[in-house]
């Protein structure tokens, strides 16, 4: 972009130069003359350097922080919020799912038959800070008139209904929280948003499982291929995210063997199908796609940009189809900490142009065998260690996302 250090160097060597020899051809002069001219010199070499230093911080901007520190109370100077461990917390959980409306019935472990009851009073514990305390009424008070979407997989569904639920421990007049539409949280359903009335803000839900845009696949395709994931098109439905103060995205869990090649889905760049790609080089293709869109389509000034990582789940076994829900937390991630998906979010996110964060849960979560919905669900029969229960471990992803937007005040809220 044309101002490079070098040829700063190079232009400041130049004024020195000339000034020394604007100096050196005064020095026979009166005293009065040569310091009249020194300090002409001077000012000159100090207007230039003042100016050098705005051109190369307008060419080079800071660079933002991929993963923020979340905590407010540091007790040294640097903190990871995502780097600690699970504490024992009498004062969680902090909602009845069953006094939620909005709690799927699905998650509500409780009420599906869970007996006990210890997976409920754990909390995060980041190693070298605090995550603040949830102010319910204070986070009410901050998303006052703003729109907050959620999209990507049922996991989002999930941290969605979390959301809703804690925020409604602080609204008196449960009827003023509603569902826009009218519609009852489904599986499938494209899109769910509710209304707290009372504040005039509304926390809306989108499913678009791969970000990127599914469809046919093109006409001359192999027989076997019977629709295709558009990895250089956004979902058609990302129109209708543009226009919110607070973006909370998610993907990974439908980028399988299974639910992709398995049921005939390949994917796609242009018109041409690309057969052999690996999954794992598809979605970061999909994940620059998602970049870019963000970088032009949406205005980083308004809107926080948040992206959600990979969640392990707990299958056990050869062929991954054991779930054993465990009473406590695991004393170990067990190589669960990392995931391929996250390093790549992490990895793009880095080289985005406009801020975003991500919410890298993916070390935290790999310690909560415990906190899956198992067969505590409304399908018994069909046991679940890729999803959480409610109240739960999604509720720590929103108490770490509101005190980073309610504390750290990056998002504008005048």
């Amino acid at each position: 972009m044309g101002i490079s250090m070098g040829y700063s160097r190079h232009l400041i060597t130049k004024v020195a130069s000339f000034g020394k020899r604007m100096l050196k051809g005064h020095m026979k002069k009166s005293w009065v003359f040569q310091s009249l001219n020194g300090l002409i010199v001077l000012g000159s070499l100090v207007s230039f350097l003042v100016a050098a230093g705005c051109a190369y911080l307008y060419v080079f901007p800071t660079f933002h922080s991929v993963i923020d520190n979340y905590g407010i109370s540091k007790s040294s100077e640097e903190c990871n919020v995502f780097e600690g461990r699970w504490i024992r917390d009498e004062s969680h959980p902090l909602y009845n799912a069953s006094d939620c409306p909005f709690a799927e019935r699905g998650f509500n472990c409780l009420a599906n038959g869970r007996k006990d009851q210890g997976y409920l009073k754990w909390r995060w514990k980041p190693k070298n800070c605090e995550i603040q305390r949830f102010r319910v009424h204070a986070v009410l008070e901050k998303l006052r008139g703003k729109r907050v979407v959620f999209i990507g997989d049922s996991m989002s569904r999930t941290q969605w209904e979390s959301f809703i639920c804690l925020l409604m421990t602080g609204v008196e007049d449960k009827r003023s929280v509603y569902e826009i539409t009218g519609n009852s949280i489904t599986k499938q359903i494209r899109y769910l948003g509710v209304q707290f009335s009372s504040f005039n803000f509304s926390v809306e839900f989108y499913r678009s499982v791969f970000l990127v845009q599914p469809g046919l696949a093109p006409k001359r395709g192999p027989k076997r291929a019977k629709s295709s994931l558009h990895l250089d098109k956004m979902d058609e439905i990302s129109k209708d995210w543009i226009d919110s103060d607070i973006l909370i995205f998610n993907t990974g869990h439908w980028w399988t063997r299974s639910k992709l090649f398995e049921m005939g889905c390949y994917f796609q760049v242009g018109g041409t199908l690309k057969l052999g790609m690996p999954i794992t080089t598809a979605f970061r293709a999909a994940l620059n796609t998602w970049a870019s869109w963000i970088e032009t389509t949406i205005n980083t000034n308004r809107t926080r940009v948040f992206f959600r990582s990979f969640e392990s789940s707990h299958w056990s076994g050869r062929t991954r189809k054991i779930c054993k829900v465990t009473r406590n937390p695991l004393s170990k991630p067990k190589g669960k900490g990392r995931n391929p998906f996250s390093d790549i979010i992490i990895k793009v996110v880095e080289n985005m142009t406009v801020p975003a964060t991500v919410l890298h849960v993916t070390p935290m979560v790999a310690f909560r065998s415990d906190a899956h919905v198992g067969t505590n669900s409304d399908t018994p029969l069909v046991p679940d260690c890729s999803h959480w229960c409610l109240p739960g471990v999604p509720d720590m992803w929103n108490e770490i996302l509101l005190s980073h937007l309610l504390f750290r005040n990056e998002v504008s809220f005048q």
